[in-house]
């Protein structure tokens, strides 16, 4: 690709959502709180776990971290969107662009792979109850959150260490409304082919490995309730995944149809609405899915509204070497 300009671009100009512009105190406030509902449902959701020695098990651990990963990935566009959004001032950093691409790419990698890793746990319990304390045990699943958080950050430094070599001039307008990679390469004035097909390859990988031990998982799982003679019991095990499963389905749709294709077909104001879904309509309705459709969850709640003491207590009633079945 010959370059459109000699100068190196060093700011980007974040186009957003001009349709709101109308309504810009209106949507700011909308925002605004929603960014501060999603983050303290998510803490609620973490202090619950970490309190309630009935929560004390591996599906709440691992809902602990993908309530952690939630926060952080969330804090890492919204801030900014509602700064450059009040103030009318999309602009944003070349270096602040890179490490909100790189953040962003992190957590929402990571949440990929935390993802399977709660639908493998949702299988052990169903498919093989007699062996769950010894296949899930608290050093497993220390192993299995330390794999995601690896596997998130690695993906996304090779990701930026490829992007963030590329020259950008000229044209400097990010169609989007933080910096996503798809619009991020599409201002480049290089060559940006190896960037482009390195993204893509490890989109596909982190994206579609999680996902095939989500659906062989979940399909084992119907296979094996299916099996269960009893209606009451069927409905049971199902309601014990039946939250995941569709954290999964909202979570997964939307990045693969974001990620998982070339960039250069892609539908920038159709990307921008979809991105909306993950980055803040999943965070915020994540805790909700969980505590409605959780039986366990509602309860820690109400123990946690109504027993002032049940903090103390709890300290006394969590197992050190090996989580609860």
């Amino acid at each position: 690709m010959e370059e459109k300009n000699s100068t190196q671009v060093h700011m980007f100009l974040l186009l957003g959502f001009p349709a709101l512009a109308n309504l810009r105190v209106l949507f700011s406030i909308v925002f605004l709180l929603t960014y501060i509902l999603t983050v303290l449902e998510n803490v609620v959701i973490i202090a619950l776990i970490k309190t309630n020695c009935e929560l004390y098990k591996p599906m709440y651990f691992f809902l602990g971290h993908l309530s952690f990963i939630d926060i952080w990935y969330i804090s890492v566009t919204i801030p900014k969107f509602l700064a450059n959004f009040i103030a009318e001032d999309g602009s944003i950093s070349f270096v602040g662009c890179m490490t909100q691409l790189f953040f962003f790419s992190a957590f929402i990698c990571t949440e990929c792979v935390l993802l399977s890793a709660m639908a493998y746990d949702r299988f052990v319990a169903i498919c093989q109850p007699l062996r769950y304390p010894v296949m899930m045990t608290y050093q497993i699943c220390i192993y299995l959150v330390v794999v995601s958080w690896f596997s998130g950050f690695t993906v996304a430094l090779i990701k930026i260490s490829f992007i963030s070599q590329l020259k950008f001039c000229g044209h400097h307008v990010i169609n989007h409304f933080f910096c996503d990679i798809s619009p991020v390469l599409n201002l480049a004035c290089t060559d940006m082919s190896l960037a482009e097909m390195v993204d893509f390859v490890l989109a596909l990988f982190i994206l579609l490995v999680p996902l095939f031990i989500t659906i062989v998982s979940y399909l084992l799982i119907i296979m094996t309730i299916l099996h269960i003679p009893n209606t009451h019991s069927k409905k049971k095990a199902f309601s014990t995944c039946s939250s995941h499963l569709t954290v999964v389905t909202i979570f997964f749709s939307a990045a693969l149809f974001i990620y998982a294709r070339p960039k250069k077909i892609d539908p920038f104001d159709l990307n921008k609405l979809v991105s909306a879904v993950y980055t803040i309509v999943t965070p915020v309705l994540n805790p909700f899915i969980y505590c409605l459709r959780n039986q366990e969850v509602k309860r820690a709640l109400k123990k946690a509204l109504c027993d002032r003491t049940g903090i103390s207590k709890v300290s006394r009633c969590i197992p050190s070497a090996q989580m609860q079945g």
